[in-house]
């Protein structure tokens, strides 16, 4: 599938004259990251498709090296292969639904499945039959992440010790594996991880496939530092240290996706301090109360009028009837900003279509690819910058 593609932002403003949002891919950022892990992590690099399942997206990481995936569910895997044929996808959600086993096996021919209990084990067994690989996933203590995904999944060691060896006694292949929690910005949450992987690695004592080291890298949102190639070089050392031999694999989402996306917003009425706008916290703008990240932002005057004003955080309102649908200040905008002019909300690539529930009729269904890198990667820039359309 090929995304109708336009120069700039500014361009998509001058011949759409949109009061719809309009999602916008950046190609060309999202093959730059894919080529620096598969750079730069010495393994297999398996793209966590929850994160941005539009096909522009997963076409654009295929071209930059991407070819195995992380899916949790069976329409994830439908997606990844229906586009790409020969994309390896691993059904990496530890709960699973015995009729979506079977129709993963039999119809996509998957092979690979993650656990964190034996009863997982016995449905695969049961479904699938024994000719697959059954990774083990583990507790982490999810330190330094935003959001730790330990609270929901991973076996406490001594049970992920138990059920390695349950997987080999039973002929499956075995695998082990973990996840430090989403938008993790400490790489030692990494190393203490391994070092609990060795220890369950050497009380199972069973033959493994590979250890995969989940996802959870960061993406670059205001007021953080991210230098990947350094986290990655940071754990390629732990694991030179600890001595693990393992084929590695890992499962980056968010900071593959991130800044290779933006959103273009109209703001449809201003009260003072506050703007109505066509997205918002039911949309692909769910992140932002969630997370409390803050992204950087650009206005655009309608009809070319130049914004002069200075940045402002202003009370944001998405479209829907609901009162909770309101952020407050994700982003500053020229506080001459007015209704019809536009908004374009940088690194937004990650859980926003993703994430975006169509409530109340709002859905933004319109995607478009623009070339080039966008204005928060090409120079350093505050995070709201006046742009008129001739931009």
């Amino acid at each position: 599938m090929k995304a109708r593609s336009f120069p700039s932002v500014a361009s998509i403003i001058e011949r759409l004259n949109p009061s719809y949002p309009v999602f916008i891919v950046w190609p060309e950022v999202l093959r730059e990251k894919a080529r620096l892990f598969v750079e730069h992590f010495s393994g297999d690099v398996l793209y966590a498709v929850k994160c941005n399942p539009h096909p522009f997206v997963l076409k654009a990481l295929s071209e930059g090296g991407i070819t195995s995936y992380d899916t949790a569910s069976l329409p994830e895997i439908a997606a990844v292969r229906e586009l790409l044929p020969d994309a390896d996808c691993y059904f990496n959600h530890p709960v699973k639904g015995r009729g979506a086993i079977d129709s993963a096996a039999d119809v996509y021919g998957i092979t690979d499945f993650v656990v964190d209990h034996e009863v997982e084990i016995d449905k695969i067994e049961e479904i699938a039959g024994r000719d697959v690989t059954v990774a083990v996933r583990f507790e982490t203590d999810g330190k330094g992440a935003v959001y730790n995904l330990s609270s929901k999944f991973g076996a406490p060691p001594e049970e992920a010790v138990r059920l390695l060896k349950i997987v080999h006694e039973r002929g499956m292949r075995a695998g082990l594996t973990f996840h430090v929690g989403s938008q993790c910005l400490d790489p030692d949450a990494y190393r203490s991880a391994l070092k609990r992987a060795v220890e369950i690695m050497e009380k199972a004592d069973v033959p493994l496939q590979f250890l995969d080291i989940g996802g959870g890298f960061p993406a670059p949102y205001a007021g953080v530092h991210v230098d990947l190639e350094a986290m990655l070089a940071d754990i390629a050392a732990a694991v030179k240290e600890l001595g693990i031999t393992l084929p590695l694999l890992c499962e980056p989402g968010r900071a593959l996706v991130a800044d290779g996306c933006s959103l273009l917003l109209q703001v449809h009425l201003r009260k003072g301090d506050a703007i109505y706008v066509n997205e918002g916290i039911y949309g692909c703008l769910s992140e932002v109360n969630i997370g409390n990240f803050v992204m950087p932002a650009r206005a655009f005057g309608k009809g070319g009028r130049a914004l002069t004003g200075a940045p402002k955080a202003f009370r944001v309102f998405g479209p829907t009837c609901d009162s909770l649908d309101v952020m407050d200040g994700p982003f500053l905008v020229p506080d001459d900003i007015e209704e019809g002019d536009w908004i374009e909300v940088g690194l937004m690539g990650a859980y926003s279509l993703a994430l975006a529930t169509g409530f109340n009729g709002f859905v933004t269904d319109t995607v478009l690819r623009v070339d080039g890198r966008p204005h928060w990667l090409e120079e350093a820039m505050p995070l709201a910058e006046a742009e008129t359309l001739s931009a």
